[in-house]
């Protein structure tokens, strides 16, 4: 049963190298291992700061284009009203115009049909005014013989003329 009980001598001598090596690990390892760990302590406090400072300037970004997006689409709203505004003045001058041609057509037909018209009432009153000075002429030709009734016949005609 020795196995299960240690003597003091074992005892001792573990608790003196237990000791040194606690010492020798003080003076050299100690501070390394805790410099070590303070050093990596604040890289990951700093890796933290910068994710979180990653992260707020990111939704900052994306509050920004949210905002650019905004104003991108009501200027698009606004060009498309303007747009719409110019089409619609466009085809109403368009029809102004359209309006304006098709009155000023109709007054030059209605200008040259009576031209036309006073051209061909000339020229009946021309033809008719040949044929009753043939008739005449013939009817003349054969009255001529009285004096009484070419007189007659004279005074008629001044007649008929100053009326028409």
């Amino acid at each position: 049963m020795d196995l299960l009980n240690p003597g003091t001598g074992l005892i001792f001598w573990q608790a003196v190298i237990f000791l040194f090596l606690f010492l020798l690990l003080a003076k050299f390892a100690w501070k390394p291992i805790t410099e070590s760990l303070r050093v990596r302590e604040e890289s990951i406090q700093n890796a933290l700061d910068s994710a979180e400072k990653a992260k707020a300037e990111m939704e900052k970004l994306q509050a920004d284009n949210k905002k650019l997006l905004d104003e991108a689409r009501q200027e698009r709203d606004e060009i498309l009203k303007e747009a719409r505004e110019i089409a619609a003045k466009m085809k109403d001058d368009a029809k102004e115009d359209a309006s304006k041609q098709a009155d000023k057509l109709i007054a030059d037909a209605k200008l040259a049909i009576n031209t036309e018209k006073q051209a061909a009432l000339a020229e009946v009153k021309s033809e008719v005014a040949g044929l009753v000075l043939n008739v005449t002429e013939k009817l003349l030709r054969k009255k001529l013989s009285d004096e009484k009734e070419q007189k007659q016949l004279i005074e008629e005609y001044i007649k008929d003329v100053n009326l028409n």
